[in-house]
């Protein structure tokens, strides 16, 4: 229940600032109410949402600087990461890697944003895995939390999100051939798209950073 909600907020199916109640949410969810309200009390805590007495829980907003300083953290951490991946990889069978990142392309299809984001998360923190630490991976995990893509479920039959499902089989197909520094800048290009198609806004495709205009 609490993976189903988080994943309606951070896909921006229910927009930041809306005042939310359990049994609405139950019914909604075809759940009972105590699920609910023990995953809205754990999204509480993790700063999702705020109670508001009497009425339920609001969907708390992401600042722009917050949202900023962690896309900037995700690629200063992510993206050289990927050249030490690329070294790990080099002729090392892919299937495993090739089927997780089919699920991510399948859900982006099916416009299953729940799975969607299961699976983009699994397949990141699998392939950070590779560099042996731990502790990467953890930080990681946690930022991704954090991270808010509230434009994401505007995209459900728009090119980008099924371009950026796609940059995961490139990222593959660079890594396996040993191309560090190539893997290094998709994965800056590809963080990237919190700040861009997901926040609504154009990209500058051939740098990989968000339009100044922004």
């Amino acid at each position: 229940m609490e993976n189903s909600l988080a994943s309606a907020i951070i896909s921006g199916k229910i927009e930041p600032g809306t005042l939310v109640s359990v049994p609405a949410l139950a019914v909604q969810f075809g759940v009972s109410a105590t699920p609910v309200r023990e995953a809205m009390l754990n999204l509480e805590k993790r700063g999702f949402v705020e109670s508001v007495k009497n009425k339920g829980f609001r969907i708390t907003k992401v600042s722009a600087r917050d949202l900023d300083e962690i896309v900037q953290l995700r690629r200063w951490l992510e993206a050289p990461a990927m050249r030490i991946v690329a070294e790990r990889l080099r002729g090392v069978p892919l299937d495993s890697y090739r089927n997780m990142a089919e699920r991510i392309v399948t859900a982006a299809a099916d416009a299953e944003f729940e799975d969607y984001l299961a699976a983009d998360s699994e397949f990141h923190l699998a392939l950070l895995r590779l560099t042996g630490n731990e502790r990467l991976v953890e930080l990681v995990a946690e930022l991704r939390k954090q991270t808010r893509m509230v434009g994401l479920a505007n995209l459900i039959h728009g090119e980008e999100l099924k371009r950026s499902a796609q940059e995961h089989h490139e990222l593959l197909d660079l890594l396996a051939d040993g191309q560090g520094v190539a893997a290094d800048k998709l994965m800056v290009r590809h963080i990237g798209h919190v700040l861009g198609w997901w926040a609504g806004k154009p990209e500058d495709d051939d740098t990989g950073k968000i339009d100044e205009a922004r």
